[in-house]
């Protein structure tokens, strides 16, 4: 391959970021490159005068005459009197450091980033760490622990694990034994987020519950059984929960509701990730009845030879100057020729994918159709291999959403009547099925499939687990709730 060509594959593999980085560093190393921008009229800012404005200022000149006004020269002669008059008091000039630049503040806030804390759930407890009085050999066993706790909160190591590594790290003098461990771990348990620092669920719950007030309703049995029938309420069996609690089902649903109200990983509120947005490359739209695809301007920022450099290169001259002209122009040529190749390229397959999934743009995920990358790669006229390139990490705005154009892409299960359904089709059947199951008695993968083949499609009781597994959905004993 040519260099030229394998510069063109490897632009059409680029994701929209990736590619604005691609084209930043070959505006940077290529001075025959530059991008196109929309430039202002010399005589916009002149015909932004106001006309009413212009005639009340010469009427106030000449009403004023040329003598009202004194010159620079006659400002400067004036002596400067020893007290200035002021307008103002020095309280009100001065602002404190704490509300100084607030109508800036409030200019420049990024409300993208406002829900988002800004450090890590260590560094939040050794904060609160720094807060707390506590002695030196204290200090070093809180420090072993919050390096044991991990994202969501969860204590790590046991007692004796975090005892055995605290070895060599506190004076011999001082002597460390495990209450002194459980301790510290109890003063940690104290910091916020509430229940951080626990050893298991259970823990976590109690710490959770211990910290609501006394008098919230059905606090007390919650934490009973939490204490002694968690694995009974982690396996929904609500029959032997009423018995040994001897609650009834209105009762019992309370406190059920008021645990599931609690954050079994306290740390995920703390430990926040910054959100990542996604530039979509080609836009869907409807118009008049027809869907059409266009890609995103905005993706791609505009390029074009610089004329006034381009003008410089002269044919016969094989100066070092001319040469390196020459040679820039040509590299300049050839990157737009492979931009506009990637263009035409993804347009061309998003086009294709568009027309063949009009039935999900029209009616939802139900209606989509198998597809395959030969599919497209025939309609096209291009090898399957430049088709998975082009729909690599790009990415459809719809109307439904924005989605990565390898998602139009699925497999196929055979039908009673002959027909083919995508297996994107029957994750969104399997989906709605439990979203619209009795809670009391949630579907089974046998019922599902059975319900599946009397809608004439045949799937095996172990294919629907794994699609209702890739849906995150559990099975149907943990979808068992109490109404």
């Amino acid at each position: 391959m040519t260099p030229q060509l394998q510069q063109a594959i490897r632009l059409l593999q680029l994701s929209s970021l990736d590619l604005q980085q691609e084209i930043q560093e070959a505006l940077e190393e290529n001075p025959m490159l530059e991008l196109e921008e929309d430039e202002l009229a010399p005589d916009d800012s002149q015909a932004d005068a106001d006309p009413a404005q212009e005639s009340l200022d010469e009427t106030m000149a000449t009403a004023q005459g040329e003598d009202a006004l004194p010159t620079v020269e006659q400002e400067f002669d004036q002596p400067i009197p020893d007290d200035l008059p002021v307008d103002t008091d020095w309280e009100e000039a001065y602002q404190p450091p704490g509300n100084a630049g607030t109508a800036s503040q409030a200019e420049d806030w990024n409300y993208e980033h406002s829900g988002s804390t800004g450090e890590t759930l260590q560094e939040h407890l050794h904060w609160q760490l720094n807060l707390t009085p506590m002695a030196a050999s204290d200090r070093v066993i809180a420090i072993a622990i919050i390096d044991a706790i991990n994202p969501d909160g969860m204590l790590t190591l046991s007692v004796a694990e975090l005892l055995a590594s605290l070895e060599g790290a506190i004076d011999e003098a001082t002597a460390v034994d495990a209450a002194d461990v459980e301790a510290v771990l109890n003063r940690i348990q104290q910091f916020d987020p509430i229940g951080v620092g626990a050893r298991d669920l259970g823990e976590c719950l109690q710490l959770q519950l211990d910290q609501l007030p006394k008098d919230t309703p059905w606090r007390d049995e919650a934490r009973q059984l939490v204490e002694t029938h968690l694995p009974l309420l982690a396996s929904k069996d609500f029959a032997t929960l009423k018995r040994k609690t001897k609650l009834n089902e209105t009762q019992l649903a309370s406190v059920v509701a008021l645990i599931q109200s609690l954050n079994p990983r306290p740390g995920s509120s703390i430990a926040t990730e910054d959100t990542e947005y996604i530039v979509p490359d080609v836009m869907v739209s409807k118009v008049s009845g027809r869907w059409q695809v266009t890609l995103n301007q905005e993706a791609t920022p505009k390029l074009r030879i610089n004329s006034d450099y381009a003008g410089l290169v002269r044919r016969a001259d094989n100066s070092a100057d001319n040469t390196y002209l020459r040679d820039n122009l040509t590299e300049a040529k050839w990157f737009l020729k492979s931009l506009q190749s990637r263009n035409e390229t993804l347009l061309k397959v998003a086009s294709r994918i568009v027309e063949h999934q009009r039935g999900f743009l029209d009616y939802g995920e139900e209606a989509m159709k198998p597809l395959v990358l030969a599919d497209i790669a025939d309609a096209v006229d291009m090898h399957e291999s430049t088709i998975s390139r082009v729909t690599s990490r790009k990415y459809m705005h719809t109307p439904r959403g924005i989605f990565e154009l390898k998602y139009f892409f699925s497999s196929h299960v055979s039908t009673n009547t002959g027909g083919e359904v995508s297996s994107t089709a029957i994750r969104a059947l399997i989906k709605k099925l439990t979203a619209d199951e009795n809670p009391r008695k949630p579907l089974s993968d046998s019922k599902i499939a059975t319900i599946l083949k009397e809608q004439n499609i045949q799937v095996a009781r172990r294919t629907v687990a794994k699609y209702r597994e890739s849906l995150a959905i559990p099975p149907s004993n943990e979808r068992k709730q109490l109404v």
